[in-house]
């Protein structure tokens, strides 16, 4: 019987009798960078025990302590971390705020810009013997949400001895398990880190392989090759029988973006508003995600509790929708990507739809590594992706300029709008969160209502667990996995 859980940080440790055992885990993404934290690899140095941030976010999406214990306000541009005591790099080396300073300026002077800096002028400087002091040149509300990415990881000296700009965390994290080897995009193998600060790891290692192929992940989990599975395909959830099904919200939306760009077909509000009414949000999520996600009522879901506010009031406020044009037999591109086995089968609904009202649509299937850079681009008219909007920052604002400003480094519907713009900018200028939400519902009303972005289902993270594994972070940030107290009986 496949049973579903309540999203929730961690299940309960229990004594562990079992300190030799290993855990093998199945992943869906490979490392396309070698683990480098300045990439999308940070996500599995994070989720795997190995690397760990100054600060957390806990399910309420509050900041909690990490490798910082305390923090204090200086003023409106300064804050002060103080560090906890006996951390030790996986290489032996004491953290110390000189470290953590290291840390800070490297990713600082990343290029490209690490999207949880996008826009934020900070210095990380040593002040005493356990003291880390971030300066900022404005005022930033979220700049403690900021320091929880795995992007902003702190390691070890060592990690930047060959390359600053790609660091490689083997040896070189603080977390409950170290890595020990990387065997190109196929495994990878890390053991238990007896030094611990947070205390002695319930497992002796954890073994991974990267099996992209979500038939495979599963496979792999009922024959008892591995004994948890990330990423499980909707279409796979029958062959799992017994075993355990994790379900957690997340806040992550799949989206049709339109892009906007002058002189591409959906520069034309109408053309876009024929889209926006084309689109069936339920029968997706019923259809496609045989109602395994929830039909979206906006970009931000369900798993934020905040978006529950009054959207009404929102999008009376916001411009009002365009009144759909004649397509006319408009030819446009639709690209999407396999790597979620869903958003292809999404494409093909959303084609036919199309089609029905008098647009020509080519649908574009590649993996997303080597679509990526034309989709940044530009180059298709309309792009089915799955975005987390508090992947890099736990702030609607940072994320609506990272995706929807003329600046933003992740803008797929390349929507540049001055006066969108001074919008965003008055919201960011918002010191609480709260005010900083209602804001982020006016903002969203506005991208919906002139059709920039299509928001499709918000998402469900699914696991899947052998019997014996306990203590697995639920994580709606996807940012934890293996903790020091998941154990495996």
């Amino acid at each position: 019987m496949i049973s579903t859980s309540a999203a929730c940080f961690t299940s309960e440790p229990g004594p562990d009798h079992h300190g030799d055992r290993r855990l093998r885990v199945g992943l869906a993404g490979p490392p396309h960078r070698q683990l480098s934290p300045f990439s999308q690899d940070a996500w599995r140095g994070a989720q795997l025990g190995a690397s760990e941030t100054l600060v957390n976010i806990d399910q309420a999406g509050d900041v909690t302590p990490g490798l910082a214990e305390s923090w204090s306000h200086v003023d409106a541009t300064t804050v002060r971390l103080k560090l906890r005591g006996g951390v030790s790099f996986h290489d032996g080396t004491a953290l110390t705020p000189a470290h953590a300073a290291h840390s800070l300026a490297r990713a600082i002077a990343a290029k490209p810009v690490l999207r949880a800096l996008v826009g934020v002028a900070l210095t990380a400087t040593a002040v005493g013997g356990d003291t880390l002091e971030l300066r900022t040149a404005r005022p930033d509300p979220v700049l403690l949400h900021r320091l929880a990415s795995p992007q902003l990881v702190i390691l070890a000296p060592k990690a930047y001895a060959r390359d600053p700009g790609s660091p490689d965390p083997v040896g070189a994290g603080t977390g409950p398990y170290r890595f020990t080897s990387l065997q190109g995009t196929s495994a990878a193998t890390l053991e238990r880190n007896d030094d611990y600060w947070g205390g002695r790891p319930a497992l002796a290692g954890v073994d991974v392989r990267f099996l992209p192929e979500g038939s495979a992940r599963v496979g792999a989990l009922r024959s008892g090759e591995v004994d948890v599975v990330n990423q499980v395909p909707i279409a796979q959830l029958p062959q799992l029988g017994d075993l355990r099904l994790i379900e957690v919200p997340l806040p992550r939306t799949i989206s049709l973006y339109l892009v906007t760009a002058g002189g591409r077909t959906f520069a034309d509000p109408g053309l876009r508003a024929a889209v926006r009414a084309a689109a069936d949000q339920t029968m997706i999520a019923k259809g496609v995600f045989e109602g395994r996600a929830d039909p979206a009522v906006g970009l931000f879901g369900p798993a934020s509790v905040w978006a529950a506010g009054d959207r009404a009031a929102a999008r009376a406020t916001a411009p009002p929708p365009a009144t759909p044009g004649d397509p006319s037999g408009r030819k446009i591109t639709l690209a999407t990507y396999p790597d979620k086995p869903e958003l292809p089968e999404a494409a093909s609904v959303l084609a036919a739809t199309l089609t029905a009202r008098g647009f020509v649509v080519e649908t574009v299937v590649r993996d997303y590594l080597t679509i990526e850079p034309e989709v940044l681009a530009g180059r298709f008219d309309a792009v089915i992706l799955s975005r987390s909007y508090l992947l890099d920052v736990n702030d609607p604002i940072a994320f609506l300029a990272s995706d929807y400003s003329c600046a933003g480094s992740y803008n797929l519907a390349r929507f540049c709008d001055p006066g969108f713009d001074s919008r965003l900018a008055v919201a960011d200028g918002r010191t609480d969160l709260p005010s900083r939400h209602t804001a982020a519902l006016a903002l969203e009303a506005e991208l919906v209502n002139r059709a920039v972005v299509v928001p499709l289902v918000h998402d469900r993270a699914r696991l899947a667990a052998a019997a014996g594994v306990t203590g697995l972070a639920t994580d709606p940030y996807e940012r934890t996995l293996v903790t020091v107290r998941t154990s495996l009986r």
